[in-house]
């Protein structure tokens, strides 16, 4: 009996170490409401997003709430540290293109597509080769386009009103707004000792909740309890050309170089004892989309601004975005697409807070740039990212000048 309960002991010793390895992937001692507050940290960029493909091109919120909810809670539990989970922008700015947006299916296609490439690179670990490629100063160059690009985003939010569905500011704030975005902005932005013991995006996100709901009191009468129906969305084969060429082509190298490159070198600066991986992450975000955009769910990717954000307000450990997670899904499952009028309420500007520091931790990771020629390609690629609007052409742009000049470097070396 004695070698059969060695045995025994022995298969159940693997399913325990990986049991216990997925709570303490979650496991906070103390700091539980800093958690809560940092799972908020990503707002700013999710719900608009969400909100505007939801009012432009018909995708279900309901269906996106529970996709998004699951995966948070699961990628929560596998990586350990707050892992956000972001809307595909360039293919939702495609999406919701002014003039000719793409349909449901037309979306669908192009985050199975990208989703695809992203998966193969994963699994295959040629994205593993593709991250040891690129130099820091080029990544680093994109975190700091991107952080910028936060806070010109976050400003005008803050500024004026904006219209979703149009993608347009509209009106300045009225006189009573100002006072509230002005708290709003001292308390997630302040470095006082007492501030940070302060759930500030938590804090923000009811103000803003609460205000909805105040706009909106006729729309609470008319919420309807349940999920929304599950459908598996028929793509086409011209729904797959129009989104491959159109959405998935752009979203590619982005989802390269931000949603796998850049949250990895981000995530192992900030948890350098939890190491992420690019073969995990592209691994991790392919998985995702193959299996949510049969279904309507809106197409999303890792992010080193979610990343940065969510850590900005507290946010340690995988907890946070299993919280994050877990009131996503119950919102789906309780409430589905009725919710979309409610949240079309919440104010703009305290949306633009949260991005604003959001923005601002993720541009901060640029600071170890120090010799001359690791800025100088870091602002070569910010500066191309900007003025082309897309972080490839800086990514290229940066990659040649690093080269040349490593190139320059080596031949005056021989020569001296």
């Amino acid at each position: 009996m004695a070698p059969a309960r060695e045995n025994e002991k022995r298969s159940s010793t693997p399913a325990k170490t990986i049991w216990g390895k997925l709570l303490s992937n979650v496991k906070v001692n103390g700091g539980l409401w800093q958690e809560s507050s940092g799972a908020l940290g990503d707002v700013g960029t999710f719900f608009p997003i969400v909100l505007a493909l939801a009012l432009v091109n018909g995708l279900d919120l309901g269906t996106t709430l529970i996709f998004t909810g699951l995966y948070n809670i699961i990628t929560g539990f596998l990586f350990g540290v707050p892992m956000p989970v972001q809307p595909m922008k360039s293919i939702a700015a495609v999406a919701i293109a002014e003039g000719d947006p793409l349909t449901v299916p037309q979306i669908m296609a192009a985050g199975l597509s990208t989703a695809t490439v992203l998966f193969l690179l994963g699994v295959t670990g040629l994205m593993t080769a593709v991250n040891s490629l690129v130099p820091l100063s080029v990544v680093r160059g994109i975190q700091l386009y991107q952080g910028l690009s936060f806070g010109a985003t976050a400003v005008k939010y803050i500024m004026k009103e904006q219209d979703f569905k149009t993608a347009k500011s509209e009106t300045g704030r009225s006189e009573y707004q100002r006072p509230l975005l002005t708290g709003g902005t001292q308390t997630t932005g302040s470095m006082a000792p007492w501030v940070k013991l302060i759930p500030s995006a938590l804090i923000v996100f009811l103000v803003g909740v609460i205000i909805a709901v105040i706009r909106s009191h006729d729309t609470m009468k008319n919420l309807q309890w349940g999920p929304s129906a599950f459908s598996v969305v028929r793509i086409t084969w011209d729904d797959w050309k129009i989104g491959f060429f159109r959405a998935a082509i752009p979203q590619i190298p982005l989802s390269v170089l931000n949603s796998v490159i850049a949250v990895c070198k981000l995530s192992n600066d900030l948890f350098p004892g939890k190491e992420v991986t690019p073969m995990a992450v592209s691994s991790s975000v392919g998985i995702m989309n193959l299996c949510g955009c049969w279904f309507g769910a809106m197409p999303v990717c890792h992010g080193a601004g979610g990343l940065a954000g969510q850590y900005r307000f507290g946010a340690r450990k995988g907890l946070s975005v299993v919280i994050l997670g877990s009131a996503k899904l119950l919102l789906g499952l309780l409430l589905g697409s009725s919710l979309l009028r409610l949240l079309a309420q919440f104010p703009t500007g305290l949306l633009g807070v949260l991005l604003f520091f959001s923005g601002a931790e993720l541009a901060m990771a640029c600071r170890d740039q120090n010799t001359r020629l690791d800025a100088f390609v870091m602002l070569v690629v910010t500066i191309v990212s900007q003025g082309a609007s897309s972080a490839a052409y800086g990514f290229v742009s940066g990659l040649i000048f690093y080269f040349l000049l490593k190139l320059h470097e080596r031949v005056v070396g021989l020569k001296s």
